[in-house]
């Protein structure tokens, strides 16, 4: 631990001009910011756009994409890309009218008038950073209402996706509301007394209540949270259930519970997961997927899944974030004590002298701004790489383990499953480098077909001798 402080201590040395230096213009510098990054995803959504004009399929897709699909698929990607544009420069205006008006600082003097209404005075920072957060909350849900209600209601609705009633689109943003209160403000409180409590120490603290709080969501999550939204339904006894659980048993998954879920409910996007602790695990199935796939494909499908737990790549990704959490927290903490910030974005005299740890992290971020662009990259290089593996996984299954019956031709199920996911969910074929990289955690399909293909050629002397 004291190696850790050590660090952490000399982190903060080099950092503690920010403490002191009134010069540097914060705000304009995250305005700086904000704007570059919005421009360069304008600029990514200009490369990928001509790509929605092209009439033909790429090559190796030309026998599964049929003209109409192939017509309303590029429809759907141009839309899609349009809104985008819209919606980001309407994002983006708001956002700058935000900060260049002050508006977190008056966001948190409204926080403040609230609570002194009750008789609390500025010395509960606590409770006036949660009433601060559901202001911004409240800001931020009625910024994003009309680009909602025209995403769900018209763009999805004219593609033929949208299964969201007006009733049902209320009803789940007063749930969203209310999770966020139930969660949202005890998670909120708990931060923050880690942090009063550590002191200028909190990092390490504060990196094992975030991990404590991530295991408790596994809880939580499917128990009381997403029965709001979806129900989850054992999946019916049958070819499909059957299949699954023999994969399962043959991995040796810890296969708890096999639900099927009705996303149909909001939209007929399909999809497959699981999720759970170490020695309990639960798989759920869209029932869009089971409805516009065979029981093989969805087999192949959770193979892939369960190809990321072979690898345990989830407990890998856990592990980069939390480096990636420890390195943002490592150099927070000249941040929490800047008085220069906070009068930066136009906070009263009163509350900078005295940063709260909440403002400052919101600050803190905004200036993280362009490091975490990259960051994304690489942890879409990342993730990119395990589909890879998963791919090869479910390819490779029937040398992996020899005892599961009738696995041989899983690359070859798959590579129909996922042609079939991309056909129902017109996902776009025709994908700029540089656009997917920056915003594609997969790899495109074309290039999953290929990487199957040849590994289909690489396993068939093993697969005839299997046979």
């Amino acid at each position: 631990m004291e190696v850790i402080h050590s660090f952490l201590d000399s982190v903060n040395h080099r950092l503690a001009w920010v403490t002191t230096d009134y010069a540097i213009p914060w705000k304009k510098y995250v305005l700086l910011f904000s704007w570059s990054h919005h421009l360069f995803e304008t600029y990514l959504l200009m490369r990928q756009y001509p790509n929605y004009s092209k009439t033909e399929p790429p090559r190796q897709l030309a026998a599964h994409f049929t003209g109409d699909v192939f017509a309303k698929s590029q429809a759907y990607g141009k839309d899609k890309a349009k809104f985008s544009l819209v919606s980001g420069l309407f994002n983006q205006i708001l956002e700058t009218a935000v900060i260049y008006y002050g508006g977190y600082a008056w966001a948190w003097e409204v926080a403040g008038n609230i609570l002194g209404k009750s008789g609390y005075g500025s010395e509960y920072e606590i409770p006036q950073s949660i009433v601060f957060a559901a202001v911004l909350f409240a800001m931020s849900s009625i910024q994003s209402l009309p680009v909602e209600v025209y995403k769900t209601f018209v763009l999805e609705q004219k593609h033929g996706f949208n299964k969201t009633t007006p009733k049902l689109f209320v009803t789940d943003h007063i749930k969203n509301w209310f999770v966020a209160l139930v969660v949202g403000a005890p998670f909120l409180s708990a931060f923050l007394a880690v942090v009063r409590w550590a002191g200028d120490r909190f990092v390490p603290w504060l990196m094992a209540f975030l991990l404590i709080f991530q295991m408790l969501m596994i809880f939580i999550y499917p128990s009381w949270i997403q029965p709001l939204f979806n129900k989850l339904s054992p999946l019916p006894e049958g070819p499909l259930r059957t299949k699954i659980e023999a994969l399962a048993s043959g991995l040796k998954f810890p296969l708890k519970h096999l639900y099927e879920i009705d996303g149909s409910k909001r939209s007929s996007h399909s999809n497959a997961y699981f999720f759970g602790l170490p020695w309990s695990k639960h798989i759920v199935v869209f029932d869009t997927l089971i409805k516009q796939s065979t029981p093989e494909e969805v087999e192949a499908v959770l193979a892939h899944e369960l190809g990321h737990w072979y690898y345990m790549h989830p407990s890998q990704l856990m592990l980069v974030s939390q480096l990636h959490i420890f390195s943002i927290l490592a150099i927070f903490p000249p941040f929490l004590h800047s008085p220069p910030l906070l009068r930066s974005f136009d906070f009263a005299a009163s509350a900078a002298a005295k940063p709260p740890i909440l403002v400052s992290f919101l600050l803190f971020q905004m200036i993280l701004t362009p490091l975490e662009t990259f960051v994304g990259i690489g942890m879409n290089f990342i993730s990119r790489k395990f589909e890879w593996e998963a791919d090869a996984f479910a390819c490779e299954l029937h040398e992996k383990v020899p005892g599961i019956a009738n696995v041989a031709n899983m690359g070859e199920r798959l590579g129909k499953a996922l042609t079939t996911i991309h056909i129902e969910n017109l996902s776009t074929v025709w994908v700029d480098w540089l656009f997917s990289a920056v915003h594609h955690s997969h790899p495109t399909l074309t290039e999953r077909l290929k990487a199957l293909e040849e590994h289909k050629t690489k396993n068939a002397p093993s697969i005839k001798k299997e046979l």
